[in-house]
């Protein structure tokens, strides 16, 4: 069962919660309530959750000179992740994305050790 939708009044900018009750047919069936297009809690969602957070732990220190090799490093990672997560999906356009990514991502590695 979903429950604990709310409605938003936007003209009291009030915000209003309300008890609903679906039935399981009503929301496989439904265009109006929201539901998740990948499933919960497999290999392939911890996987591409953990390769997120390598990337936006990126992310938020890209810019900062001294940190240029963890930020490659951490990017390399989550991309990698990000890669076996296309695989798994078989999606065409996120192993091409990912995996030409890891490549330039590894390249841009090396130089910096060397």
């Amino acid at each position: 069962m979903l429950d604990g939708l709310f409605y938003y009044n936007y003209k009291t900018a009030e915000r209003i919660n309300m008890k609903v009750d679906f039935v399981k047919e009503e929301i496989e069936n439904s265009k109006r309530i929201f539901k998740s297009a990948t499933p919960k809690y497999t290999v392939d969602w911890y996987v591409k959750w953990i390769a997120s957070a390598f990337v936006l732990s990126a992310m938020a220190i890209r810019g900062i000179p001294e940190f240029t090799f963890l930020d490659l490093g951490l990017s390399t990672i989550g991309v990698f992740l990000w890669l076996i997560v296309s695989i798994i999906w078989n999606d065409r356009a996120l192993i091409m994305l990912n995996g030409i990514g890891l490549v330039f991502l590894i390249k841009n590695l090396i130089e910096n050790i060397v």
